[in-house]
């Protein structure tokens, strides 16, 4: 009888439903089958030690860090907040919570002034002498130039011409010298490099620097005091070394410039008159200057029928198109004048 009781008291702390009708047999057999069901409820668990497991689970899943490059801690954290600054740009376009639009603050536009306003006074006022979008003939341009020079200094006028040619081809790679009937209004310092026996000429004819081995050693110091070099053609060898210094800054002696001659002192006397050489740049324009303001009208409209004289004389055979598309006329610091295209 204590067993049974003993066995009804555990049954009892089990929940069990016997009674002492029940036999030793029936009371042991509900026991055993309660101790061998799993147990379906968790165990509570205080809030400090789900805190403590997800922090040790998070530690456990995080990468090890590495002291330089993308997996450092400094990497990983300047990612972190480039990421939110992301975001909260992608937030600021969203619509907000309340399903309106977010507000965007916008500034005032920037008023753009039109180029003309932008220029000085004088400027301005020279610039309303010349009507928008007219094309003048040339004498009314050149007449047009010499009133339109905002500077207080003697300006020069410059040609600009636009060519329908493709510079990259030998055959229309525009290259020519032209003489100015009445210069150029600059003052050319000429250097020649010629044998002794053509010192003498060269001088009397104007020339400013005159040598063999003296201009040479002036040239290995990087000595550049010349406009215009002038060399015969027994001594262009010897200036190969030098093309370095003298190629980029267009003083190379070159047969087609007339800075290539045999008799010096013509060369001299024609680069001291005006003697000037134009050529197409890759934009496949050709820039040149036809004197100063202080010529007038009359001696610029001379110049400049004989820089065009000279250009039409270089028009290629192989061209179809039109050999001048545009032309333009202005000073040193004034407007721009459009004139007639007369040639073709």
């Amino acid at each position: 009888m204590a067993k049974k009781a003993n066995l009804l008291e555990e049954a009892k702390t089990l929940g069990l439903d016997v009674s002492e009708k029940n036999t030793i047999a029936q009371i042991e057999a509900a026991i055993a089958d309660a101790q061998d069901k799993p147990v379906t409820s968790e165990p509570a668990v205080a809030p400090t030690e789900v805190v403590a497991s997800e922090s040790v689970a998070e530690t456990s899943d995080e990468p090890k860090l590495a002291k330089a490059g993308k997996r450092s801690a400094k990497a990983l954290a300047e990612a972190k907040a480039k990421g939110e600054k992301d975001a909260r740009k992608a937030a600021g376009n969203t619509a907000s919570a309340d399903g309106e639009p977010a507000s965007v603050k916008k500034g005032p536009k920037p008023i753009t002034r039109p180029l003309l306003e932008r220029r000085g006074k004088k400027y301005q006022a020279v610039a309303k002498l010349i009507e928008k979008g007219k094309a003048y003939a040339l004498t009314e341009a050149v007449e047009l130039a010499t009133k339109t020079s905002p500077s207080k200094f003697d300006a020069s006028i410059e040609v600009h011409v636009r060519l329908g040619v493709d510079p990259r081809q030998a055959d229309q790679n525009i290259r020519a010298t032209v003489s100015l009937p009445h210069g150029t209004g600059k003052t050319i310092r000429v250097a020649v490099f010629a044998p002794e026996a053509d010192h003498a000429s060269a001088t009397k004819a104007g020339a400013d620097i005159v040598g063999d081995e003296t201009f040479l050693a002036q040239l290995d110091k990087e000595t550049i005091d010349f406009d215009i070099l002038i060399a015969t053609p027994q001594y262009m060898p010897r200036l190969g070394k030098y093309a370095r210094l003298l190629g980029p800054r267009g003083l190379m002696p070159n047969p087609k410039s007339g800075s290539v001659a045999t008799d010096v002192a013509k060369a001299v006397s024609e680069a001291k008159t005006g003697k000037v050489e134009h050529r197409v740049d890759k934009q496949a324009i050709v820039h040149l200057s036809i004197g100063k303001v202080s010529f007038g009208a009359e001696k610029l409209h001379q110049n400049a029928k004989s820089f065009f004289d000279s250009l039409m004389s270089q028009k290629p055979t192989s061209l179809k198109g039109s050999f001048v598309t545009s032309i333009s006329l202005s000073t040193t610091q004034g407007p721009s004048i459009k004139v007639e295209n007369f040639i073709n």
